[in-house]
């Protein structure tokens, strides 16, 4: 299969090395040109806690030498969304698939606005991965990733890239409710990643401290209000204690939103707290503490790098 991983930082770049490291065609692209001129000089270096492993990979900043792939698989971060599905307008052909495991949500209605409902696959993964520098990522020693058609079958192109990832050794899932399955993951990151941007404590932590306990609790209440108006369940019994599961579970992982409040970049706020602010707003339903996380996490980012 040909595959073009569009956005090639942590979570990108440890699927396209799985998928490289299985014989597939990859093309690793990303606009950081000092993430790419590394790959492209010394290879991708996954660091594992059985030590690192170096890549030789394909990687560009310009998407057109990607070629006409037969997968698209979306891994920028939410904000960038619209302008990379206008460059993948470069790329994709009639029978083009596009896949993106983004946090968030918004990221399906970005993509189709541009690039049509039709060529998307959507899901979650449970993989962590933290970029190390140009050319370095940090993975999760476990993970899975699951992910659907948007109208809920299950079509041949579907179960055609699920057996793709599990012949490079991927724990996957096929899910009939993919909407269920981006608003649990929402509900974990909404409970884990501004805490974590803000206090500058790894995921575990948060569990650590009354108040960031409390506060974990405080968002999650409000987003699972929210999911309810909007006639969302979701895929565990507890949504509280799964996000409290996935805390302990997690225990030393650097939050996402926390990495990039460290490297002074813009982080994905607006799609995941604030997205919770901006449905609670149209519902009716109040959400002032997940408001209040999100002007936090705004204006450390104004402040710029730590």
């Amino acid at each position: 299969m040909q595959i073009a991983v569009v956005g090639s930082g942590a979570i990108g770049g440890l699927f396209g090395s799985f998928l490289h490291k299985s014989g597939e065609d990859v093309t690793f692209v990303d606009i950081n040109a000092e993430h790419v001129v590394e790959m492209q000089s010394s290879g991708l270096t996954v660091t594992r806690q059985s030590g690192d492993e170096v890549l030789k990979v394909k990687a560009v900043t310009n998407i057109e030498e990607a070629g006409t792939p037969d997968l698209i698989l979306f891994a920028v971060k939410s904000y960038d969304n619209e302008q990379a599905a206008r460059d993948c307008l470069k790329i994709v052909g009639q029978d083009t698939i596009v896949l993106t495991v983004q946090n968030g949500v918004g990221n399906i209605e970005a993509i189709e606005t541009v690039l049509g409902r039709n060529r998307i696959l959507a899901g979650t993964t449970a993989f962590g991965c933290t970029v190390l520098g140009p050319g370095r990522i940090k993975p999760s020693e476990t993970g899975s990733i699951s992910i659907g058609e948007l109208d809920g079958t299950t079509t041949p192109r579907l179960q055609k890239v699920v057996d793709t990832f599990i012949k490079a050794g991927v724990e996957m899932h096929v899910s009939q409710g993919v909407d269920s399955l981006i608003w649990t993951k929402l509900l974990v990151n909404v409970g884990i990643n501004a805490l974590a941007a803000i206090t500058m404590l790894t995921n575990g932590q948060l569990l650590e401290y009354e108040e960031t306990e409390s506060l974990q609790a405080a968002v999650v209440e409000e987003g699972a209000a929210v999911a309810k108006a909007k006639g969302i369940t979701f895929m565990v019994d507890d949504i509280l204690e799964h996000v409290r599961g996935v805390s302990r579970s997690t225990y030393d992982n650097k939050a996402s939103m926390r990495q990039d409040i460290e490297r002074g970049a813009k982080t994905e706020v607006l799609a995941i707290n604030g997205a919770i602010v901006a449905e609670g707003k149209r519902l009716g339903i109040p959400t002032p503490v997940n408001e209040t996380l999100t002007k936090l996490v705004k204006t450390i980012e104004k402040r710029g790098k730590i």
